[in-house]
């Protein structure tokens, strides 16, 4: 037995495994890559291609971590690495290149807003990272890698638009804030965890998916910037509606049950208005 243990690798000293996954983190390495060169467009007036670097950046993070999970080489080594890579491709990199396409021209104000930006980017990341949502449905406070790409695709509709009046200026100032806050905040988002990929779907899915390719081909800035836009007012909606029908999907399970025994047990009748919170 102690042989088999020795040849497995792991040994009998409890130290890890030396090495890392190579497939999951090359996804990684690309969109640390795609934001490096999203800032290096942006220093040199190349909006365009610095807005489509971050929106390839958020499709390489999505991949990286279903490929870990799909060939089951999931780290703890790929989770901090992705998270670094995060705070760099979806905080740093849209703050600086929304500061380079306008908000440079705002003075202190402008700057001071993509601080805050990266700064909620770093929260909400360490709050994902440190804290379990009891909701595999929803995320807690709007994604980062959605706000990066909604501020992406903001700057590559108005650079295609030609919106170069100081009025959008600062509505981008505005929405940057906004998109600042919305992270850090409790608003409920989907996740689309709860989608089911491995298994057939109705002609009309795939059909669907068409039309979407299609859409986004015949005006991709535009399109891409009102369904990220959808995406980022949803959550305000999704609290509402939840708030209205009594139910917080973040609410840790163990309160709900002991919420539930306290409603059951008798004795808790005869305790008064004393015996409450």
């Amino acid at each position: 037995m102690s042989q088999s243990k020795n040849i497995s690798g792991s040994g009998d000293s409890g130290r890890p495994p030396k090495g890392v996954y190579i497939l999951p983190n090359l996804f990684t390495t690309a969109s640390l890559f795609a934001a490096f060169y999203a800032i290096v467009q942006a220093t040199v007036g190349n909006f365009e291609n610095a807005a489509v670097a971050i929106i390839v950046a958020a499709i390489l993070d999505t991949l990286d971590g279903r490929v870990a999970r799909l060939t089951n080489t999931v780290s703890d080594f790929g989770k901090e690495y992705d998270s670094l890579v995060d705070l760099v491709s979806f905080g740093l990199a849209p703050a600086l290149i929304l500061f380079e396409w306008g908000l440079q021209a705002l003075g202190k104000s402008g700057w001071l807003v993509a601080f805050l930006y990266v700064a909620t980017t770093a929260l909400r990341l360490a709050r994902f990272n440190t804290m379990d949502s009891p909701s595999k449905r929803y995320f807690q406070g709007l994604p980062c890698p959605a706000a990066a790409v909604l501020v992406a695709a903001s700057i590559w509709a108005a650079n295609t638009y030609m919106l170069v009046d100081p009025v959008f200026r600062g509505i981008a100032m505005v929405v940057m804030a906004a998109l600042s806050f919305a992270m850090v905040t409790s608003l409920p988002y989907r996740s689309f965890k709860d989608l089911d990929l491995k298994h057939r779907v109705p002609f009309i899915f795939v059909l669907g998916l068409v039309l979407v390719f299609v859409l986004i081909s015949f005006d991709p800035p535009l399109v891409v910037f009102i369904i990220f836009l959808a995406y980022a007012l949803s959550g305000p909606v999704e609290w509402a509606l939840l708030r209205k029908k009594g139910i917080n999907v973040f609410k840790p399970v163990t309160d709900e049950v002991e919420n539930t025994s306290t409603v059951n047990d008798p004795s808790s009748d005869s305790a008064g208005p004393d015996g409450r919170d």
